[in-house]
């Protein structure tokens, strides 16, 4: 296809022959009209603060909440005509007439005299609609060949932050143009960066994106699931059970290997040296050295059905593989012997084989190593490599229908620079239709994924949040102790900066509040926050705070840009770099910014305006987490001003400019405990916890202002301190002058 950006004149439209330029895709992700091509502890309650008026006091807040999650969504659509159309295929290709059943477009070249259809055109929206991390789906205009690959694919919108005024979008319509001559007939995987230059297949993976993993593989799913909708419907491949779920039934009859072989439930499919040299007739390259046992010799077996699954693997593994599984999930145990298997012995647990394919129907079936561990199996299968490959439910697989392993063999011509020639043969494998069940699915995309490959890393962060509840919890115990307490806060702010920020990319952001208010406007589908579990374990752990201490559990604890201020501030001291006291008054009025700031995004974002995004470039978050300050230098010097500013007004941005700390201050009134412990001396006669307070967060009188309260556990110390405490302090030389008298006077 050509593209140069010029239109076509249809036999069918009656318009005249045009051109224009395509139409740009701008920072905000909308398509715009500049042309561009797009090809290339303790607890009290303060007797006048009962949950009650709290709540009585945030209704009109709760019934906006609320209002927003009840507005009508409407249903999202492509975007383009058929002049939208053949902006993007112009002559002298021709634009047929739309697909009746179905928004999918004939793209037509003359040959010979007459017409033919070179390729099927369609928006991924109106097939896979699955959310990103701006709340919306991304749009992508494919062309899908007759023979299944992608003749074509660019980006129409998106609202993916980590490129929208970060990356720049035009890294995403790189990863995009990767798929143009891939065929949707085989898996396709994100790789790492440059996984293709350093030896990845090129047939089967596209290189992935730092920092912009999740992005990708939403992405990455949107293709493939659009792509099977529209081949499933238009180019007869994976003629399969669209809108069906195909389950085993739950029955059992206990059999042996050779009675599964017997019956076909366990299919051997034998290759020999012969057979597999034929394959490779007339490339130079089939002759091999012959050998007196089997090229390959594999066993393979469907393992949901118990008279298979538990058969073979036993009962116990068989229960906790069918626990692993998803709903609608499938697995595939294949068993080799023989000189040449397909799992090599550098296989990597969880990825997706590159020597062996599932299809059916025509298409490849996306299909990925289970990670189960390697141990025996029955006896009477060989003692080979083997493994358990799993089959999501987003793969449109039915199981009781007849589908084919594919293996593929691969050989080498030529010494210098060798040619890499590749060959696939296939088997075919079916059990009886009577063993399954068939239901409706439960539509949704696979996330379950993401959740696998990040298992450690939640892992990890869930265990530091089990540290650090009882931590904060039991006031009298660490947090009693001044100089402990200090070093365990500071090692754990640098956990949250380098583990939860820079590492597992957990950064919280305004961001996800923006997807939210998005999704309740426009989508309906909260999806999109699944795809980033340890960020989502963040969020919930911080939901559940907001409740118990307010705010400030995570803006003192868990933001990883806050933690880097927390570090730049300890520069201070050496520096001699002295505080500046903002007048009260000043202080107060500059404290409502970050609210005003807050309602402007979340504004925009009802109104479906991006807006939005431009706004939420006021948390720096994206520059220093996410990106590691490699961003245009704009956003770097406003994020480096941010941390100097710091130096001088301790954490300036958090208590005057922070969207996403409005946010959770607003939610954190709901707060049901003030858990700060309180002395009646506290605030009269005694100013020492006002004073010692960085933030701000503590009244002349004494009272804690929650909302602006960090957690940092300071006036905490200081009260339970009978060597800080001033009451305290006074009490003991009270009690220290007025023994000497009592002795005396007994």
């Amino acid at each position: 296809m050509r593209r140069d950006g010029a239109s076509c004149t249809t036999p069918t439209s009656g318009s005249s022959p045009s051109r224009s330029g395509l139409p740009d895709l701008d920072r905000q992700g909308q398509i715009s009209g500049k042309p561009r091509d797009l090809w290339g502890g303790e607890a009290r309650r303060e007797p006048n603060r009962s949950p009650g008026s709290r709540l009585r006091h945030l209704r009109p807040l709760i019934g906006a909440l609320w209002a927003i999650l009840v507005a009508a969504v409407p249903a999202l659509a492509g975007t383009l005509d058929r002049a939208g159309i053949e902006r993007h295929f112009p002559t002298p290709l021709v634009v047929g007439e739309r697909d009746d059943k179905i928004p999918v477009w004939p793209i037509l070249k003359q040959e010979a005299g007459s017409y033919e259809v070179i390729a099927y055109a369609f928006e991924s929206i109106d097939f896979a609609r699955i959310p990103g991390f701006g709340g919306t789906p991304p749009n992508l205009l494919i062309a899908l060949a007759p023979d299944g690959s992608f003749r074509d694919a660019k980006v129409l919108s998106h609202h993916e932050p980590v490129f929208l005024e970060g990356l720049g979008s035009e890294p995403l319509f790189a990863f995009v143009e990767q798929y143009v001559g891939l065929s949707a007939k085989r898996p396709i995987r994100v790789g790492r960066p440059g996984a293709r230059a350093n030896g990845a297949p090129p047939a089967t993976t596209v290189d992935g994106i730092s920092m912009a993993t999740a992005s990708t593989r939403v992405v990455n799913e949107t293709m493939l699931a659009a792509a099977l909708a529209v081949a499933r419907a238009k180019l007869g491949f994976g003629a399969g059970p669209a809108g069906l779920r195909v389950e085993a039934k739950p029955d059992f009859e206990p059999l042996s290997v050779a009675e599964l072989e017997r019956r076909g439930w366990i299919r051997r499919f034998t290759l020999s040296q012969a057979q597999a040299d034929q394959a490779f007739a007339g490339t130079g390259v089939e002759n091999a050295d012959p050998g007196d046992e089997p090229f390959t010799d594999l066993r393979i077996a469907y393992l949901n059905v118990p008279s298979i699954g538990r058969n073979l693997l036993g009962e116990a593994a068989f229960a906790r593989l069918m626990r692993e599984l998803g709903p609608g999930d499938h697995a595939v145990l294949v068993v080799s012997s023989g000189r040449w298997s397909p799992i090599p012995e550098d296989f990597v647990l969880g990825s997706i084989p590159d020597r062996l394919t599932i299809q059916q129907g025509g298409l490849a079936v996306n299909a990925r190593d289970a990670a189960w561990e390697r141990r025996d199996l029955a006896p009477a299968l060989p003692a080979g490599p083997w493994t358990i490959v799993k089959i999501t439910e987003a793969a449109g697989f039915d199981p009781s229908a007849s589908w084919t392993l594919a293996l593929r063999l691969t050989r080498e011509r030529g010494q210098i620079l060798p040619e890499k020639i590749a060959r696939e043969i296939g088997t075919d494998y079916a059990l009886p239709p009577e063993l399954f069940l068939r239901q409706a699915p439960d539509a949704g995309p696979d996330w379950t994924e993401s959740w696998r490959a990040r298992g450690w890393e939640l892992g990890v962060i869930a265990a530091a949040l089990g540290l650090l509840v009882p931590v904060l919890a039991r006031q009298r115990g660490l947090v009693a102790q001044a100089r402990p307490f200090s070093l365990l806060r500071l090692g754990f702010l640098a956990f949250t900066l380098g583990f939860v920020g820079w590492y597992a990319q957990a950064q919280l952001s305004i961001v996800t509040v923006v997807g939210l208010v998005r999704a309740a406007f426009h989508t309906g589908d909260l999806g999109f926050l699944l795809y980033d579990p340890p960020s989502l374990l963040l969020w919930a752990f911080v939901i559940v705070t907001l409740g118990v201490w307010g705010r400030g559990t995570f803006c003192g604890w868990l933001c990883p840009f806050g933690a880097l201020q927390e570090f730049a501030a300890l520069a201070a001291k050496p520096l001699r770099i002295r505080q500046v006291a903002v007048p009260p008054a000043l202080d107060r009025a500059l404290r409502q910014a970050k609210y005003v700031l807050l309602a402007l995004i979340l504004g925009a974002a009802a109104l479906g305006s991006p807006l939005a995004d431009s706004l939420a470039e006021a948390e720096p978050f994206k520059t220093a987490i996410t990106l590691y300050f490699l961003r245009s230098l704009p956003f770097v010097v406003y994020a480096l001003g941010l941390i100097l500013l710091n130096l001088f007004v301790y954490k300036g941005f958090c208590r005057y400019l922070c969207p996403l700390g409005a946010s959770l201050a607003v939610l954190g009134r709901l707060r049901l405990l003030d858990w700060i412990p309180r002395r009646p001396e506290c605030g009269s006669p005694c100013q020492l916890c006002k004073v010692r307070c960085r933030y701000g967060a503590i009244a002349p009188s004494g009272r804690i202002d929650y909302p602006e309260c960090f957690q940092c556990m300071d006036c905490v110390t200081i009260i339970h301190d009978p060597k800080q405490c001033v009451p305290q302090v006074l009490a003991r030389r009270r009690a220290r002058r007025t023994a000497p008298q009592r002795v005396a006077a007994e």
